[in-house]
């Protein structure tokens, strides 16, 4: 039997509306590289707004986003610290070390998933040492954490790691991509997690339709060399307010969040009620153990539902193009199964 796709390997297939499709066509656009885009700096200064932010820089992609801002942070041989599995570290293809020149630290998750326990980031700041030993320069920071569930760090937690960093002399880059479903599951405004960060990096293409692009933020220093740095990568994008006027309808798409996260708590308690090891998600993001993931993911494929693999489960991302019905369904057919082959 041949089952309709649902697919939850990512809230990165979503899919652009008939009106973002309709606000591309109509937008505004002129040579962002020779004189700035109109459509493209209005989402750039919308952006930097709702982040707490001087400035921003449009990028094609959030990896492009953050290798950015570590260049800017970081001389070769230079240290940064990160949580365990930040997207910094497991899936950018070593951009961080390859071409920002850095060296990578992954620190515990000693105060849950995905969050770092002020104790033992003091300990990795470290202090001045001989001239041989590595320099820290940089703090990554991921809210949310991706590969710990769409784990969230709220405010108070996150300013105690920005100010033992500032009491160090070390920067920080915060690694936004989901920062907006953090903002909607703790019920606080954008800016309210980016306070005391040097740079962060957002996304408008996870879960808020956009086909395509992030945002880069910091000062407005930073961000003239962001875009000196973003030519330097093959960023250059001529008329980009196509992609902007995306971008901008993404943006009014934020509070539409809460239903994938509703979503996702649905799918985790009916996982868990077919006997499957999930953690409560705090957001859009469920991992389940399971013990052969290959197995797990094949028979998911057979069933129409399509998720990842991730170390010793797999990932389910709720989004805007899954409904309610579409999660009850994959339910359905997982227990219809299980009851089958049980």
């Amino acid at each position: 039997m041949t089952f309709p796709r649902i697919d939850l390997r990512s809230d990165t297939v979503t899919q652009p509306d008939d009106g973002m499709r309709a606000a591309m066509a109509a937008a505004e656009v002129g040579d962002d590289v020779l004189d700035h885009d109109p459509t493209m700096r209005e989402l750039e200064e919308r952006a930097a707004d709702l982040l707490g932010m001087a400035a921003a820089l449009w990028v094609p992609s959030g990896t492009m986003g953050n290798l950015i801002a570590l260049m800017h942070h970081l001389e070769r041989g230079d240290r940064y610290l990160a949580p365990r599995a930040a997207h910094v570290l497991e899936a950018e293809l070593g951009s961080g070390a390859w071409l920002a020149g850095g060296m990578p630290q992954p620190l515990d998750w000693s105060a849950g998933p995905g969050r770092i326990a002020p104790e033992d980031l003091r300990v990795h700041l470290g202090g001045d040492g001989p001239y041989y030993t590595l320099r820290t320069r940089l703090l990554c920071l991921e809210n949310t954490h991706n590969f710990a569930g769409g784990a969230v760090t709220p405010p108070d937690e996150h300013a105690k790691l920005v100010a033992l960093a500032a009491d160090a002399g070390v920067r920080v880059h915060l690694d936004g991509a989901r920062i907006w479903n953090a903002a909607v599951a703790l019920g606080v405004p954008p800016a309210a997690l980016t306070v005391g960060v040097d740079t962060v990096q957002v996304c408008l293409s996870k879960g808020l339709g956009a086909p395509v692009g992030s945002l880069v933020c910091g000062s407005a220093e930073f961000v003239a060399e962001a875009r000196r740095l973003r030519k330097m990568l093959g960023g250059g994008v001529r008329q980009g307010g196509v992609l902007a006027a995306a971008g901008l309808l993404a943006l009014d798409r934020v509070p539409e969040l809460a239903a994938d996260h509703a979503n996702a708590a649905r799918l985790a308690d009916g996982l868990a009620a077919l006997g499957w090891q999930v953690a409560k998600p705090e957001t859009n993001i469920v991992i389940a153990a399971v013990p052969d993931t290959r197995h797990a993911l094949a028979t998911l494929d057979g069933l129409g539902v399509a998720a990842v693999a991730v170390p010793g489960g797999v990932r389910f991302v709720t989004h805007r193009d899954v409904t309610t019905a579409d999660i009850d369904e994959a339910l359905a057919r997982i227990r219809a199964d299980s009851t089958r082959t049980g």
